[in-house]
């Protein structure tokens, strides 16, 4: 076959066996001057490999996939407690990760733009926000949950069934109902008096939104204006916000309310407030691994006993 210039080209098979041959040439020089390599320089050349395996690691896991393990039985049976999944981290945009893997070491936290953001029914991996009473979290940890409600929204439960914007939001179909003892002293926001099977309804925060404060309403608001970056204190009846008396304040970001399937057996939002759009990291792809790691009494199992507990039919389930 010849082109246009009268120069004969090649056959497409040719390129794929130079190829092999290149490569198959390269993997022998490479054998060759790691066979002549001293013993010290076998071990810089095993800690360099190491290196960047786990640079590698630590990069996809913070812009693209990473994985995460469901400690609790908060949203099953959509996933089970034991269960290891693969998250999306790219959809919710892509970021640096917040701390070294393994020694849980802070880093410097950068996020790119998303393709989309959080929508009501997604399921979510988020940063713990912290209790209700805490403006930060003592220990950085991901949390699992169905995103219920976006900012803007107005949510609503009534003897369990929830409406979001004054519409009924069904229960999901997969989802297990298991009723433990609730404690509303732990409700979220403090002072209204809800639980969690009767609650709100309750705007969630959007930025630009405008809070009237008063010493009444203060205490429902004083750990969310914290957790924004602001001193907030109340001084004889005022409202003091960064040492300035305020009457109002003005929402900085955008905010999402996230709920455990098996909402009855479920420390979530209404526990411990409203989640930081920017602090939702991603969405899960798929269940890779699944076993029971206790038994019925929450005791941890021995690995020969979690072992004839794989669920191999969780196996490659999709999480929706």
């Amino acid at each position: 076959m010849t082109n246009h210039s009268g120069s004969r080209m090649k056959n497409p098979w040719q390129y794929i066996v130079q190829l092999w041959q290149w490569r198959k040439a390269r993997k022998a020089e490479r054998k060759r001057r790691y066979q002549q390599m001293s013993f010290p320089q076998k071990v810089v050349a095993w800690v360099r490999s190491l290196a960047g395996a786990f640079a590698v690691v630590v990069i996809l896991n913070g812009l693209a996939i990473a994985a995460f393990e469901v400690p609790t039985g908060s949203m099953e049976n959509t996933v089970l407690a034991g269960e290891n999944l693969f998250v999306n981290k790219f959809i919710f945009g892509p970021s640096t990760p917040q701390i070294i893997p393994l020694f849980n070491i802070p880093l410097p936290y950068y996020k790119l733009p998303p393709l989309r953001d959080p929508e009501r029914g997604d399921v979510i991996v988020f940063i713990y926000p912290g209790d209700r009473d805490e403006v930060k979290a003592k220990e950085f940890m991901y949390y699992l949950k169905r995103c219920i409600a976006v900012a803007g929204d107005t949510l609503l439960i009534r003897n369990d069934s929830v409406y979001v914007n004054g519409v009924f939001t069904p229960f999901p179909d997969h989802a297990k109902f298991l009723p433990t003892p609730d404690d509303p002293s732990r409700i979220f926001p403090p002072g209204k008096g809800w639980t969690r099977s009767n609650y709100g309804p309750l705007r969630i925060p959007k930025k630009g939104d405008v809070i009237r404060l008063s010493a009444a309403n203060f205490i429902e608001w004083e750990i969310f204006i914290k957790r924004e970056g602001h001193d907030a204190d109340l001084r004889m009846g005022q409202v003091f916000i960064d040492g300035k008396p305020a009457t109002s304040y003005t929402v900085e970001r955008d905010y999402v309310f996230g709920m455990g399937d098996n909402r009855n057996n479920s420390l979530d939002s209404r526990y411990w407030g409203f989640i930081p759009k920017e602090d939702v990291v991603g969405t899960p792809l798929f269940v890779y691994w699944s076993w029971e790691k206790t038994d019925l009494n929450g005791n941890p199992l021995s690995l020969g006993k979690r072992l004839a507990r794989i669920r191999w039919s969780r196996l490659g389930t999709i999480v929706r």
